[in-house]
């Protein structure tokens, strides 16, 4: 046996190749732990280098143009931008779309609040203390008839007026320009193969709320009914057995109303051009008549002193006292109220669940004659704004006078004069309550019991302006 192989045997390492072999291990496990060493170190640099160059980048201050560069959007920033912004103008256009609802449907609850309210007979507008006085000079007076003007009525458009007069006829008139659109001459008496008129006084005319009939009615006991547009003829209704002193269509139908000083109310039916029915009550020559939606009438008695409703489907009345004189004339406020005025100087507000006046002003006008011997103007004409709180009152006192309802129409307050002179014979707002027409005459509409040489029998458009009120405190 060899002495290297009794060495390996024992476990010994031999002398020489053994050396060399123990001496590079050893250098291989120094050299993967320098290596490691090595590997330690760098990662520290590393971190501090790292940490170097971030508070370097933080001190130099930034140049424009990279200020520019970090403000430029990117496509996905940009469609950001632009979604965001769709979605704030949807959100206003909703908020502006709920606004206009909510608007729409105030208008809406207040427009059907109207309506119940006008039904009833309850709504009253206020608008009286809005009027503004005229001045004189905006007064336009049209001059066309040659005697007394005894009626008018305004077309529902408010475009045209129709008047009457003693000398028997009709003038339609244009609001805008003030001439003579038509005129529908005397009829003489007798005489055939002549256009169809009136032969005598004409004392009342009335029109559809359509704007279709015209109705007149006279002395000679006539009622002709016109077609308003054209002014062409188309019926002539017969039966009453006087002057036919009233008439009214009933609103929003073609029912005619008509009284006369044969004391009794006739119904007709215009369209079918028919009689309906005579309704009696009064005891003496009626003198004025009135009518609004409802199936009924109100009337003015004239010398009997009374006003009286009729309930035309049930033939019934309703009787109501007041006046001392005779009452000449009467207009509905609305369904539920009226105004009369009578002769010997008084104006009353009516109220229909009342015998009673709810107001009454005496001597409305005022007074004439020799001290002691005083009498108050006749009241010969009244008009009101359809459900408002504005009447207008006429005599020959050289005047036309406004006045305020108090509210409930339990007061009657004046307002302001309108100087006109001569007899106030008719008066009539318009539509829209932006002027009321007088028709003014030398003599009053039933007789001849005085005469003004002074006046000038003229219808006359006044304007009505209203100026706002002043603004509520707090608001």
């Amino acid at each position: 046996m060899s002495a290297a192989s009794a060495a390996r045997k024992r476990g010994k390492p031999a002398s020489g190749a053994g050396a060399a072999a123990g001496a590079g291990k050893r250098r291989r496990k120094a050299d993967s732990a320098g290596d490691r060493g090595k590997t330690k170190g760098g990662g520290k640099m590393n971190e501090e280098i790292s940490s170097d160059s971030e508070s370097e980048s933080l001190a130099p201050k930034r140049t424009e143009e990279e200020e520019e560069e970090e403000l430029e959007e990117t496509v996905q920033e940009k469609k950001l931008r632009l979604a965001k912004l769709y979605l704030e103008q949807l959100r206003q256009q909703e908020e502006e779309k709920a606004e206009a609802r909510e608007f729409e449907e105030d208008q809406v609850a207040g427009r059907l609040k109207e309506d119940v309210l006008e039904q009833r007979g309850r709504l009253q507008k206020s608008v009286a203390k809005e009027i503004q006085a005229p001045a004189p000079t905006d007064i336009r007076v049209l001059r066309g008839h040659q005697l007394s003007i005894t009626c008018l009525v305004i077309t529902p458009d408010d475009l045209a007026i129709f008047s009457a007069a003693k000398d028997c006829t009709i003038i339609k008139w244009s609001v805008e320009s003030g001439r003579k659109l038509h005129v529908i001459p005397r009829a003489k008496k007798g005489a055939e193969g002549q256009p169809p008129g009136h032969s005598s006084h004409i004392l009342c005319m009335a029109i559809s709320s359509d704007g279709k009939y015209l109705a007149s009615g006279d002395c000679s006991k006539l009622i002709l009914i016109w077609e308003a547009q054209s002014c062409w003829h188309l019926y002539t209704f017969t039966g009453h057995r006087d002057a036919v002193s009233g008439l009214a269509f009933r609103r929003g139908t073609h029912q005619l109303y008509s009284t006369s000083h044969d004391r009794s109310v006739k119904v007709w039916n215009v369209e079918e051009n028919s009689y309906v029915e005579t309704l009696f009550g009064h005891q003496d020559a009626v003198a004025a008549l009135d009518a609004l939606s409802r199936e009924c009438c109100v009337t003015a008695g004239g010398r009997d002193g009374t006003v009286r409703v009729w309930k035309i489907p049930e033939e019934s009345q309703l009787v109501f006292y007041g006046h001392q004189g005779s009452i000449d004339c009467i207009h509905l406020i609305n369904e539920e109220h009226m105004v009369s005025g009578a002769d010997d100087g008084s104006v009353a507000l009516w109220g229909l669940s009342k015998k009673r006046p709810l107001a009454l002003q005496r001597e409305a006008h005022g007074v004439q004659g020799e001290p002691g011997l005083e009498q108050p103007f006749w009241v010969s004409s009244v008009a009101a704004l359809l459900n408002t709180d504005l009447v207008a009152t006429g005599s020959h006192n050289s005047c036309v006078r406004l006045w305020q309802c108090g509210e409930g129409f339990r007061r009657l307050d004046p307002l302001c004069d309108i100087p006109l002179m001569g007899f106030i014979n008719s008066l009539k707002f318009s539509s829209a309550g932006d002027f009321l027409v007088a028709g003014v005459g030398q003599e009053h509409r039933l007789g001849r019991w005085w005469r003004i040489k002074e006046a000038r029998n003229s219808v006359c458009i006044i304007p009505l302006r209203r100026v706002p009120g002043p603004p509520v405190a707090g608001s």
